[in-house]
């Protein structure tokens, strides 16, 4: 399953109607077709306030099963606007990458500047008028953060780099935001760019928020299957791999991401899962920064099963139809 989300242009539209309508509430959004789509302007038939409005404008709209994009006029003056993300823990698994990934989407090409505050939610509880307030008390004691570093769960990142088992550095992928990624994980993204090794697996350690790793001394695949077996079933993986293979008797050796979620990883808590969606795209950033590597093809799967040989081969070797020319037929004989 391969992403490209973007903003719709009825999405656009609607947005744009929120922004020369004080009158608006707010707009919800959802992910449909591969594609960011409005699902309805919320107007109050009278001015109330915002907690009057939350209570019989939103809170109706909110499923205990289902992930929506939710922009409120939540401020007298510009930015006036907040996006909250809300993604129960009981919403598809899929459901739950699409949004988590794609939230910081949403602000960005609707326009960053027209957003005071983003947040994430999980429970209905907390799209109450009682939970934008604890929202709003947690927001004025924590010390100001970029949506970058929100979105990546506050990553504890100098404090614990001098704690942690293993070497690590803080990759600076733009002027507010950072990732501890262990050394011996540049090294080994450093090798394969320089193709002396030809598979690279990384994961998230939970406990230090940073990038690690996955040992893989034993495993030297040489054909998808091989890789399948090498890839955890049951945890994320991002993994690179030089695939040398034989197409129309030639040789070659691109390099592809697989980006494993297992369903069964649904179980853990929704902080640590929420890690890898949104850790993707700074994972990418890194192996290109660090050492070169951009992926010929990127494939994102749940579950292992789903990465298959021909799966691999139709991407990178796409069937082209040649089309016949159409012959007019013969006019009957007279």
């Amino acid at each position: 399953m391969q992403s490209g989300i973007s903003a719709s242009q009825e999405l656009v539209s609607q947005f744009t109607d929120l922004l020369a309508n004080d009158a608006h509430f707010g707009l919800l959004a959802t992910i449909s077709s591969e594609q960011l789509r409005p699902l309805q302007l919320l107007t109050p038939s009278s001015p109330a306030s915002f907690a009057a409005n939350v209570e019989s404008l939103l809170r109706p709209h909110i499923k205990p099963n289902e992930a929506l994009y939710i922009i409120l006029r939540r401020y007298p003056s510009s930015p006036a606007l907040v996006a909250v993300t809300y993604v129960p823990d009981t919403a598809p698994v899929r459901q739950k990458m699409l949004f988590a990934s794609t939230r910081l989407t949403l602000v960005r090409e609707l326009g960053s500047e027209h957003f005071r505050d983003t947040f994430f939610t999980t429970t209905p509880e907390e799209l109450s008028p009682a939970g934008f307030e604890k929202h709003d008390a947690h927001s004025a004691i924590a010390a100001p953060l970029t949506q970058e570093e929100r979105s990546l769960g506050e990553v504890r990142r100098a404090e614990q780099e001098a704690g942690m088992g293993t070497g690590s550095r803080e990759i600076h992928l733009s002027k507010n935001l950072a990732m501890p990624v262990a050394e011996d994980a540049l090294q080994a993204l450093r090798d394969l760019g320089a193709e002396t090794r030809s598979l690279v697996m990384l994961k998230i350690n939970p406990d230090s928020e940073s990038v690690e790793l996955v040992p893989d001394a034993s495993a030297a695949p040489t054909s998808i299957p091989d890789l399948v077996q090498t890839i955890s079933a049951t945890e994320p993986r991002f993994t690179f791999f030089r695939f040398t293979h034989t197409h129309a008797e030639a040789e070659s050796s691109p390099l592809l991401f697989f980006y494993t979620c297992p369903s069964s990883f649904s179980t853990k808590a929704i902080k640590f899962r929420m890690m890898y969606p949104l850790m993707k795209r700074a994972v990418l950033t890194v192996a290109e920064k660090e050492a070169g590597l951009q992926p010929q093809k990127k494939f994102e799967v749940e579950d292992t099963s789903e990465i298959t040989e021909q799966l691999v081969m139709d991407e990178l070797h796409p069937h082209v139809e040649v089309k016949k020319a159409f012959n007019r037929p013969k006019r009957p004989g007279r």
